[in-house]
């Protein structure tokens, strides 16, 4: 752990940011493309309606990984600080913590939605049309759902212990296992939306096979320890996590909202045009989220070594990374949105072209998104979790659901695509100006200018 410690004290910014956020962003893309890779095989297997349905029946995905993000980030956090602060025994209490609690709770959510599993899919924007698609896909994925939490929790954990590398190795192997069953289920064995949930279930158990090599190695610090339940640890877990359970928690309720809008606007060319988007949508908000995953273990460790001024290096990087990701993404839509609507397969022209204008003006929000995201998990890593959780309630439920219902209202169908940006990006303006007026701290206060305020 000593040169653990001698990287992230001694190592240039902008390469050890780099270090870490290499593995991290390709480690997120590959969950993401999990997602996206049962949308393509299912819209070319079985059709635009297991498009629909699988759309629909993927916030339960986003529920159980807003759990394992809760936890994982929580608990990894902690970890990290603990390890800044030269306390390896402490750190490895916390890990025992994470992984017990995150079995504990998902076991309750996924008895809960499989006992109300019809009424939630409803609930989630299906009809009678398309329910039989969202069942079958629903009912699998629930079945399984602890392997989703244990593994993003043990790649969250191994990257925060010095190894983003094999983090990032076994998400490559459950994204190759998960596009190889998914040929295999859908197209040979003809499982339909089945083998699409199959393949996901299958791959991820393989990836966490993976990741448990990180427990045969030398340089290691993670590990279980005997404990008694620590309900302070258990506090903190669940508190300093709380902004990346909104995060992702928040995803599956705009997903679920944008569902029902564009049922009522649109209809089923709505909710099929929705589906491409969400599903590019999946993707680019897991490479933005992980600019923040690499974020977090630098600043969780330089805040444990009250190092602020260097801390403040960290921030300004990510914050232009976030920028440049943004701008990046904003120019494929625009540039290629008639190859991703071909990804696809749709061949409808009434739903292509409502998915060229929705890609246009959706992707837009990408301008922004980055910079909210740097900041959540930037405060969230130095337990500042107020301020991560105003910034999500923000973007989400204060601004885009009374956005969702007022511009359709006033300004038609093809202004729901709009709320997105919209949201995002009034986001970012408050950040500015609450920086600028000093409601909000960037880092913390340290005790030598502390001392001439007062003095």
């Amino acid at each position: 752990m000593k040169n653990n410690h001698s990287i992230m004290q001694t190592m240039e910014p902008r390469q050890l940011f780099i270090k870490y956020l290499i593995p991290s962003l390709f480690g997120m893309m590959l969950m993401a493309i999990n997602i996206l890779i049962d949308g393509l095989f299912v819209s070319h297997g079985v059709g635009e309606k297991g498009l629909a349905g699988v759309n629909i029946a993927v916030p339960i995905y986003s529920v159980l990984l807003s759990v394992s993000l809760w936890i994982g980030m929580g608990g990894a956090t902690l970890y990290s600080i603990a390890h800044g602060q030269n306390n390896p025994h402490r750190a490895k209490e916390i890990f025992t913590h994470s992984i017990f609690i995150a079995i504990a709770t998902t076991g309750l959510i996924i008895v809960f939605c499989l006992v109300f599993k019809q009424p939630l899919a409803y609930l989630f924007g299906a009809n009678d049309l398309i329910i039989s698609y969202v069942d079958d896909y629903l009912h699998i994925i629930l079945l399984f759902g602890l392997v989703f939490v244990i593994e993003n929790i043990l790649s969250i954990f191994i990257r925060n212990d010095g190894n983003p590398t094999l983090s990032m190795a076994g998400l490559i192997v459950t994204s190759v296992v998960n596009i190889f069953l998914n040929y295999l289920f859908i197209f040979i064995f003809q499982w339909g939306v089945k083998g699409a949930a199959y393949a996901t279930v299958l791959g991820t158990i393989v990836g966490i096979l993976v990741l448990l090599t990180h427990f045969l190695t030398k340089k290691k610090q993670l590990g279980f320890v005997h404990m008694k339940i620590d309900f302070f640890i258990l506090r903190n877990i669940f508190f300093i996590g709380f902004p990346s359970f909104i995060v992702e928690a928040s995803t599956a309720v705009m997903m679920v909202a944008f569902n029902i809008t564009f049922s009522h606007y649109v209809g089923e060319t709505g909710i099929v045009a929705y589906a491409v988007v969400n599903y590019m949508h999946t993707v680019f908000l897991m490479l933005f989220i992980g600019i923040g995953a690499a974020l977090q273990p630098i600043t969780s460790y330089h805040y444990g070594a009250t190092l602020y001024q260097r801390m403040k290096k960290f921030i300004r990087i990510a914050i232009i990374t976030g920028f440049g990701l943004g701008v990046a993404v904003f120019i494929v839509g625009l540039v290629g949105k008639g190859f991703i609507i071909d990804l696809f397969g749709i061949d409808i022209p009434e739903i292509i072209d409502y998915t060229k204008i929705g890609i246009v003006y959706f992707f837009a929000g990408y301008l922004f998104l980055g910079i909210n995201m740097v900041f959540v998990e930037y405060y969230q890593s130095i337990r500042k979790i107020r301020i991560a959780t105003w910034i999500i309630l923000g973007r989400s439920f204060i601004l885009f659901i009374p956005l969702l219902w007022i511009l359709p209202n006033l300004f038609g169908p093809n202004s729901i695509w709009i709320v997105f940006p919209t949201a995002e990006g009034l986001t970012v303006l408050i950040i500015y100006l609450a920086l600028k007026f000093k409601l909000v701290e960037l880092v913390p206060i340290e005790i030598t200018e502390l001392s001439k305020r007062i003095g």
